[in-house]
């Protein structure tokens, strides 16, 4: 059964351009245990902060409808109440093709000053390749932004570390590994009305837009492969629908 639930998933990701930029993948695909560190409440998000990795594990918050447009700040920041032996040594950029990539991302905290910078602080922060940060990952957050209009959101996600040690560039730099992959879930609507989607992106430079819809997975292979419980009804975390959600037309992605 374990065999087959890897094969399962392997076959969620094969139609990747190359499995070698998701070196090792069986490593993050078997099934794991949850293991939660520090929790940070921020203003509007909330991190789990892994003091071994010196950096998040996972991330949630709730998105509302979108009442602000307050322009993101260009500094990052370490966490001055975050114990410096758990967070990243720099703030500096990363180099090597990658970008300080955001778990929460700054347009979702527009509403508040204090949010949004927080959402800078680099225990918000770890190394994405330059490609998936601005293709896959963020057309996740464009769905966020869209359908955050229409209904309530909660958004729940995560980091999978895995064993990848080839792009580990930034271990002298700022003390941080970097994951193979990233996971994201979207529930929307209530009772018997509610609805899921559900990814996990590798850290590819392969994750552009255009490939989203193959980094589509149920919930129910999500919880097994990170140990997460995600809160939705059980009969909803079977289904995968066949592509992302759409981007509502005239939706204001700003």
């Amino acid at each position: 059964m374990r065999y087959a639930f890897i094969s399962l998933l392997l076959l969620v990701l094969s139609s990747c351009a190359q499995l070698q930029d998701i070196q090792q993948a069986n490593d993050f695909l078997q099934p794991q245990t949850a293991s939660h560190g520090i929790q940070l409440d921020y203003e509007g998000f909330t991190l789990w902060l892994d003091c071994a990795q010196h950096g998040a594990v996972k991330f949630s918050y709730i998105a509302t409808h979108d009442i602000g447009h307050l322009k993101r700040i260009s500094r990052f920041f370490l966490d001055p109440n975050v114990p410096l032996e758990c967070q990243q040594t720099s703030y500096k950029g990363y180099g090597h093709d990658y970008d300080r990539g955001h778990l929460v991302p700054a347009n979702h905290m527009d509403h508040s000053k204090t949010a949004i910078r927080q959402s800078n602080f680099m225990t918000n922060i770890l190394p994405q390749a330059a490609a998936m940060n601005r293709g896959a990952w963020l057309l996740t957050e464009e769905i966020i932004e869209c359908y955050r209009d229409i209904d309530q959101l909660r958004v729940i996600g995560g980091v999978i570390w895995g064993h990848n040690s080839n792009d580990d560039y930034f271990v002298a730099s700022h003390g941080i590994k970097t994951p193979d992959a990233f996971w994201k879930v979207i529930i929307r609507g209530q009772g018997q009305k509610q609805t899921a989607i559900a990814w996990v992106v590798p850290n590819s430079q392969q994750a552009t837009k255009q490939n989203l819809d193959r980094y589509l997975v149920t919930i129910a292979d999500l919880e097994k492969m990170t140990g997460e419980k995600i809160p939705i009804a059980e009969e909803a975390k079977h289904d995968k629908p066949k592509r992302s959600w759409d981007i509502p037309s005239g939706c204001d992605k700003g």
